[in-house]
């Protein structure tokens, strides 16, 4: 299963119109920001602004795009407050949903949110309700075509990884969440251009939705997040997601 569920909303959102791949690129901004004012403008220097400049690239943010939004976010006029919110609860049927936000107004990123659940056959729950049902782990994943399994294995293990899964169109390397961005270099520089590279909250167990009401309310619920500017990521443990057609 595990790189699966990553890769089916990758593949929802390449295929989108130039509109969503606008608030992909507002959404990557509002991370570069946070990065910057967190720990500095150079990358060298702040892991985490370089996790996100490479998450920038993978999703064809021009290198001028992320320059200025650097600039900005380290001058001193720069009045963009966000906090880091992170919200729970379930989805139809019980789907564990967890959502990460960054946000400027946090009553209305949690109006929104609480909306979205109760809207489409879910509730948000407490902090802790679901979170206990994910772990923390780095996620980087491979297009198969043109990469060779054995080889990526190998050079995936050697540079630290501690997991390699090969799924149907992708391969899926895990680490330590404080590994990913030296993994992800390591690989980088051996030749290989990876899809998504990211600390993401994977689910221990996956859960499949056969009603097709559930189907449709859980596809519509994690779309409603996607395109709400303040959400970043959403991660659940519903299996069958490509049975959603949208």
């Amino acid at each position: 299963m595990s790189g699966h569920s990553k890769w089916s909303t990758i593949k929802r959102k390449k295929e989108k119109t130039d509109n969503a791949r606008a608030k992909v690129f507002t959404k990557i901004g509002r991370e570069i920001a946070v990065a910057v004012k967190e720990g500095g403008p150079d990358p060298a220097g702040n892991s985490k602004l370089k996790d996100v400049i490479a998450k920038a690239k993978a999703n064809n943010v021009p290198n001028d795009n992320i320059e200025r939004i650097i600039k900005k976010a380290a001058g001193d006029g720069s009045a963009d407050n966000y906090e880091e919110i992170v919200y729970e609860g379930y989805g139809p049927s019980g789907i564990a949903v967890i959502v990460e936000t960054l946000t400027d107004n946090r009553n209305r990123t949690a109006a929104d949110v609480r909306h979205y659940f109760d809207k489409y056959g879910g509730n948000m729950g407490q902090s802790g309700c679901v979170s206990f049902m994910f772990s923390r782990q780095g996620v980087i994943l491979f297009e198969k075509e043109g990469i060779d399994e054995d080889k990526l294995m190998e050079d995936a293990l050697e540079a630290g990884a501690v997991d390699f899964i090969t799924d149907d169109e992708i391969y899926d390397v895990r680490t330590e969440p404080s590994d990913m961005g030296a993994v992800r270099d390591d690989l980088e520089a051996k030749g290989y251009t990876f899809v998504s590279a990211e600390v993401e909250y994977v689910p221990s167990t996956y859960t499949n939705l056969s009603n097709p009401d559930d189907i449709k309310n859980m596809g519509k619920m994690l779309e409603m997040f996607e395109d709400n500017d303040d959400v970043q990521n959403v991660y659940h443990n519903w299996e069958n997601e490509d049975d959603y057609e949208g």
